[in-house]
């Protein structure tokens, strides 16, 4: 073994034969292996951290999990209430990985201001709101504090805003019907803008208006106690699936239980196709590399045909001298994954601190940026595999150095 690897390095080096013809197509096979791990790295932290950052936003919204009557499940509006009073309200002591449990209501109404009007979907939350999510999107003013007296403190997303030309410490009549009997006269509030919010998911910004949970039950008549439905939140958004049965198993009967996943399937579908792009590219991009290396191989071992021939004369074994050219292979990756590794975390970096990339229609992404995430396994498996895929590619060309024999070898110029 430590002939084997002597000889390795003295090919690596170029000591023990002049570099010639090899030399440049070495040079272009670790360059094929830098390009593709980069190319590999950019396409998994932007396609992870683009689907995290869309599953954060509608979770932001609805929670991971909703607990609501079998009534109010196709409907954008609270229309049949639920009890405060509930074996896992506030805490779900019953189920293990559940972070928070929020009382919430919605009611449609009607902004009016005096040059022109907008349909709005008023979300009333009260003290047991947890607004951290909302915190980074805050783009204007501050949070709505519903802790006291009941009040008219609103958070209005940016688009909204726009359309009604509202800014923070504005104020504006907001109309909602009876939905008991739509004949009488409607609800009429007062509402003054202290905050603007932008997630950047249109879908949800240009209705959602948050206000004080108490207006949405006077309005509709109910008690204190009583709510639209509950937002679940878990600690690992992997574990919903699972979760989500254990939550059913756990709640009353006349409750149903449903996962953001079900609600917003159509949104999931879309991203779920980001781990087959990603598979693509990786695939591509290690064949792509793995050609290369074959190239660099089968030229090296053209280059070193008479030390081959010497070696098979002294009485080394096919394979013997088979991994000294796959140790050199190997080294040869290692520089290729050393400097794509290097230059593909820097700009992950950059990107991830200064959003330097952003889409050109951030409207169909949900986002203004292209966000990225990546840890220190992904990398790790990554390099991993891609070394023993490269590996495992170039044990079929090395083949062709059990055909070559001494005598023609030796003379091979």
């Amino acid at each position: 073994m430590n002939l084997e690897l002597f000889i390795a390095k003295r090919l690596i080096t170029g000591k023990e034969h002049k570099i010639s013809i090899s030399a440049p197509i070495i040079k272009i096979a670790i360059s094929a292996i830098a390009i593709g791990i980069v190319m590999m790295l950019i396409a998994i932290a932007t396609g992870v951290g683009l689907k995290h950052k869309i599953r954060e936003k509608v979770a932001a919204f609805n929670g991971h999990i909703q607990i609501s009557n079998y009534d109010n499940n196709n409907s954008e509006v609270s229309v049949s209430p639920v009890s405060l009073e509930q074996e896992f309200y506030p805490e779900f002591k019953d189920v293990g990985g559940v972070a928070h449990v929020q009382g919430v209501a919605t009611k449609g109404g009607i902004i009016r201001t005096e040059d022109t009007f907008e349909g709005m979907l008023a979300k009333g939350v009260g003290t047991d709101y947890d607004w951290a999510v909302f915190e980074e999107y805050l783009v204007d003013g501050r949070l709505p504090n519903y802790s006291g007296k009941l009040n008219s403190e609103v958070l209005i997303s940016k688009i909204k805003a726009n359309l009604l030309n509202l800014k923070v410490g504005d104020t504006f009549f907001a109309i909602f019907l009876k939905e008991n009997d739509p004949s009488k006269p409607p609800n009429n509030r007062k509402f003054e803008v202290v905050g603007i919010y932008d997630s950047g998911f249109e879908e949800l910004d240009r209705d959602i208006v948050f206000v004080d949970i108490r207006h949405v039950q006077r309005m509709n008549k109910w008690s204190e106690d009583e709510i639209g439905n509950f937002e679940v939140f878990l600690e690992d958004f992997d574990a919903m699936d699972t979760k989500i049965a254990e939550i059913y198993d756990e709640t009353p009967s006349d409750l149903d239980a449903m996962s953001i996943k079900t609600r917003y399937f159509r949104i999931f579908e879309w991203i779920g196709l980001f781990d087959f792009n990603i598979a693509l590219i990786i695939g591509i991009m290690i064949i792509v590399g793995g050609i290369n290396m074959i190239t660099a191989l089968l030229v090296l071992i053209l280059e070193r045909t008479q030390m081959i021939g010497v070696l098979k004369a002294l009485g080394a074994e096919n394979w013997s001298i088979r991994k000294v050219f796959l140790y050199n292979a190997a080294y040869l990756i290692s520089i290729g994954l050393l400097w794509g590794n290097g230059i593909g975390l820097i700009i992950l970096y950059l990107q991830d601190k200064f959003r330097l990339f952003k889409f050109p229609n951030p409207e169909e992404y949900y986002i203004e940026y292209i966000p990225v995430y990546m840890d220190i396994p992904t990398v790790l498996m990554l390099n991993l595999g891609v070394m023993l895929l490269c590996l495992l590619m170039l044990l079929v060309p090395s083949y062709i150095i059990t055909k070559i024999t001494p005598v023609k070898a030796i003379k091979f110029e």
